[in-house]
């Protein structure tokens, strides 16, 4: 009977969807960190629920060509992978998605090509923890701080800018807040916000040189100016349409896309999947999709329900003409539309997937094309399976390495209706 603490030797067969690794062991399946396919391991037992053991890496047996040499620093932000050499990483995750459509869709699909990029300095985007005093992300698994410049997942100019603000919120040792990182791709705008996570006053935070813009909001989530505009504006080139490019706004809490090396080619890869001339983009958060389908001549419904992006949605895709915006949770509006007067539907749903009467309504509406933007493979093959069995194809499978070091992938898939 294994037992936390003890010690396994283990081969290790293939990756899980999360980022560690199957083996086996007496019968059980064994999910092992920091360790890499074909490689034999030492790894130290965890815990254990049910029959799946968790257990880590302490010593490499018989490495693996891929192995690299990780600093510290990378131990901080998720950083998972940071063991393995950056082509094997992809490879691993279009295994894993692969492994997913298998096992939770029961869907067989080819090779999936992973687009990838520079894994240094990629982030836009960043979410710093402050507590007590202290602040920085969080240690994979836990709630530990640990340092955020280190973990070279933002630009050293940008670490330092958000360095000094969170040492300013970190002023107070009472002051619990989440602070939230925004730039551009190019790195030209940035912009930040503090929400306070408990009750307390405002944040006491001067204007910072490097930071453009910031606001923060109250434990109920009221919010205030600090200084400046806490947006930034991201420019996206077109191919086809009347304009060359495209200005997208979004406020440091809003969701958007966050690696700036990668965000033009995830764009250009969805948007060119559609053909129809009037598309529904749900769950559209500030209006990536849409705008630029409107760019190119098209008539775009486009639902978002989160406040946030809602505001900037509207913002971004109201004054265009062709791009008329509901804030209202998708699975309402689902309800109330009909679904088949779009030629094709964009999905861009949260990490949990598709609500079932999203599926359901768009199965039932015969739309010809959905195009489906995934963070989790998991969540995808179940919906895809949905899919299937209501008469849709799966093709186009295509993958954005948006978070290199970690285990997760952006996955972009079509859906097609099989009866016309």
């Amino acid at each position: 009977m294994t037992s936390t603490g003890d010690l396994l030797t283990l081969t290790i067969d293939r990756p899980a969807v999360g980022g560690r690794m199957i083996a086996r062991h007496d019968g059980a399946i064994v999910l092992v960190a920091g360790a890499i396919p074909g490689e034999r391991v030492t790894a130290r037992v965890e815990r254990v629920q049910r029959r799946t053991v968790f257990a880590r890496t302490v010593e490499v047996l018989e490495p693996s060509p891929d192995r690299v040499t990780a600093d510290a620093g990378l131990a901080c932000g998720g950083h998972v992978f940071a063991h393995i050499a950056a082509a094997r990483q992809a490879a691993l995750k279009a295994e894993m998605i692969a492994d997913a459509f298998r096992r939770q869709g029961r869907l067989e699909i080819e090779a999936v090509p992973v687009a990838t990029g520079p894994a240094d300095g990629y982030r836009t985007r960043a979410r710093v923890h402050v507590r007590r005093g202290r602040w920085g992300f969080f240690e994979e698994g836990t709630h530990a701080l640990c340092d955020i410049t280190s973990s070279r997942q933002l630009r050293p100019a940008s670490a330092a800018v958000l360095e000094t603000l969170c040492a300013a919120v970190a002023a107070d040792p009472k002051v619990e807040a989440e602070v939230e990182w925004a730039e551009s791709a190019d790195g030209l705008r940035t912009a930040a916000h503090v929400a306070l996570t408990a009750p307390g006053a405002p944040p006491a935070v001067p204007a910072i040189d490097g930071l453009d813009g910031a606001s923060w909001s109250d434990a109920r989530g009221r919010l205030r100016p600090l200084w400046g505009e806490p947006f930034v504006i991201d420019t996206l080139m077109l191919a086809g349409g009347a304009v060359a490019t495209v200005d997208v706004r979004h406020h440091a809490r809003s969701f958007f896309q966050g690696n700036r090396f990668l965000l033009q080619a995830l764009v250009d890869d969805v948007v060119g999947r559609v053909t129809a001339p009037v598309v529904a983009d749900l769950y559209a958060g500030v209006g990536l999709f849409s705008l630029v389908l409107a760019a190119q001549g098209r008539a775009v419904e486009a639902v978002e329900g989160d406040d946030w992006a809602a505001g900037d949605l509207q913002a971004n895709g109201g004054p265009t003409g062709r791009v008329h915006v509901h804030h209202r949770a998708v699975e309402i509006y689902v309800q109330r539309t009909r679904l088949d007067a779009f030629g094709a539907v964009i999905v861009d749903p949260p990490r949990t997937g598709l609500a079932s009467e999203v599926t359901t309504a768009l199965v039932g509406a015969r739309v010809p094309k959905v195009v489906y933007v995934s963070c989790d493979p998991a969540t995808l093959a179940r919906d895809a399976r949905l899919f299937v069995d209501g008469g849709y194809a799966v093709s186009e499978v295509r993958a954005f390495d948006l978070f290199p070091r970690t285990a997760h992938v952006e996955t972009v898939l079509t859906l097609t209706r099989q009866d016309g």
